[in-house]
Parts: C-alpha cells; sequence; structure tokens
C-alpha cells in the first residue's frame, strides 16, 4: 500500500533511508543536524514540490520521481548510482550531480552542477538550461532535445549520443567522443571534437577556432562556419559547408566544400595529408 508524508522537515542523517512506496510531498531537507544521505537505497518513491539542503541526498534510489523540487548548493552531488528515475520542473545546484546512474529522464529543469552526468548510461534531457564543466563525460546512450548549455570540457569520451534542436556554448566539446550526432543546432566554442569518432554534424551553426582536428569519418552536412581558423587539421572529413571559412589546415583525407576560404594551409603536416577543399562558386578544387 503508497503511503504519503506532507510537510515535513528533515535534518538526520539517513532520515528516510530505504523507504518504498511513498510519496513525499511538501517537505524540506534541512537543518542544524546537517545529516546526509537522507533518501539513500530507497525504492518506488515520489518527491514533489521538497527542497534539499543537505549532502549526498539521493543515493542508489530505483524507480524514483523528482518533482517540482529545488537543490541547493549544500545539496552536493545528489543522485548517484541510481537508475530509472524522472527529474522534471526542477532546480539543481548542488555540484557533480548525477554520477553512474542508468534510465534516468531529466525534462524542463534549470541545472547549475560542475561534472554533471558522469558515466551515465542511458539518458535523455529534453527543455532544459544546464550550466557545467565535463558535463556528462565518459557517459554513453544519451539523446537531448531542446537544450541550452554553458561550461567547458563537455561530452568528452561520451559514445552513442544524439543532440536537435539545441544550443551548446562549450570548449573543447566532443573530445575522444564515438558515435555523436548533432542536428540543428548551435555549437560555440573553442577547439571542437578533437580526436572525435564518428562524430556528424547537421544543418548546424559552428563557431570558434580551431575546430574538427584529429577527426575520424567527421560528417558535415549543410553546416555554416564562423570566426574558424585552422580547421579540420589531420581530419578524415567529407564537409558541404554554405558559406565562408577563415582557414583550413592539412586536412588528412576526403572532401570539403564551401563557398570560400580565406586561406588554404598544406604545409608542416607530420603526415601526408590529401584532403580536397573544394569552392563551390568556382567549381575549383585547391
Amino acid at each position: 500500500m503508497r503511503q504519503q508524508i506532507q510537510n515535513k522537515t528533515y535534518d538526520m542523517e539517513r532520515a528516510l533511508y530505504n523507504i518504498k512506496n511513498t510519496d513525499i510531498i511538501n517537505c524540506n531537507f534541512e537543518g542544524k543536524n546537517d545529516g546526509e544521505s537522507v533518501l539513500k537505497e530507497c525504492r518506488n518513491f515520489k518527491t514533489d514540490n521538497c527542497s534539499f539542503s543537505l549532502r549526498y541526498p539521493i543515493w542508489h534510489a530505483k524507480k524514483f520521481l523528482l518533482l517540482n523540487s529545488k537543490m541547493d548548493e549544500k545539496a552536493r552531488a545528489p543522485l548517484w548510482y541510481s537508475k530509472e528515475g524522472k527529474i522534471k520542473n526542477c532546480q539543481i545546484k548542488g555540484t557533480k550531480c548525477l554520477r553512474e546512474c542508468k534510465n534516468i529522464d531529466v525534462e524542463n529543469c534549470t541545472i547549475i552542477s560542475d561534472e554533471f552526468g558522469l558515466r551515465c548510461s542511458n539518458l535523455e534531457i529534453k527543455n532544459s538550461k544546464i550550466e557545467a564543466k565535463y558535463f556528462l563525460f565518459e557517459s554513453k546512450n544519451v539523446k537531448i532535445d531542446n537544450l541550452n548549455m554553458k561550461g567547458k570540457y563537455s561530452f568528452q569520451y561520451m559514445k552513442n549520443l544524439y543532440i536537435k534542436n539545441s544550443n551548446l556554448d562549450t570548449k573543447d566539446a566532443f573530445w575522444h567522443s564515438n558515435n555523436v550526432t548533432v542536428e540543428n543546432s548551435i555549437v560555440k566554442g573553442e577547439y571542437l571534437g578533437w580526436f572525435s569518432k564518428n562524430l556528424t554534424l547537421i544543418n548546424c551553426k559552428i563557431e570558434g577556432t580551431q575546430p574538427l582536428c584529429y577527426c575520424k569519418n567527421l560528417k558535415l552536412i549543410n553546416c555554416t562556419m564562423e570566426k574558424t581558423d585552422l580547421a579540420f587539421e589531420y581530419s578524415d572529413v567529407e564537409a558541404d559547408i554554405k558559406g565562408h571559412v577563415d582557414s583550413i589546415k592539412n586536412p588528412k583525407s576526403g572532401i570539403i566544400t564551401l563557398d570560400s576560404v580565406d586561406e588554404i594551409i598544406n604545409e608542416d603536416a607530420v603526415i601526408k595529408c590529401k584532403g580536397i577543399v573544394k569552392i563551390r562558386k568556382n567549381q575549383n578544387i585547391v
């Protein structure tokens, strides 16, 4: 039988440890005892309109709903080792949110949390704003739709990632990633996609210095590039770019088709580079 806990305040360690089949409504987790792990090892529970200001609030949880709730900076490492959960309409400021979690949906949330989503799998993130460093580091099987993201070192060492309709303002994104597709999005930041494998960008706007170097099986389809210099160094690339690129340097292989480029640099290569740059307007091959 399902239980309800309403309008309570808890500050003791493991205050609701191992609860099951429970709705927790309008409760606060805070106080002078500063107890951690208030909802550890819980199963099939819902928290609605709750406030968290204690460390490690939800660990080793299974089948949970976190709805309309807030976690402040004191709620450090708020969700670890948990699975089969949904986080909706929440504001989270605790650092290191979501670590080694599986089958989690995040929807309509505002999150400020460095190291968000480290080593997670099977995540879906929709209609959210997230600010983080090392966002989704070493995670896999992730789908993202309508994300406004800001930070550094995002999407590194990821596998099987699909992003659409998003705005990504992030330095050093997608490094060492594998099987990533980004569609109908803005990707802004320095040193995009280095050492990636099977990175595909479709209908994207790309901005920032030295993008897309040392890539394997890189594809750009109907993309634009702004303030992008020294692009594609040592990359295996097939690219269809609308508009202008500042400079391209030593593409390893493939064909880059674009409307104009200020400079094509073929010098000082440490490996054999056979990439072709094709200027669409004049149909010339350089």
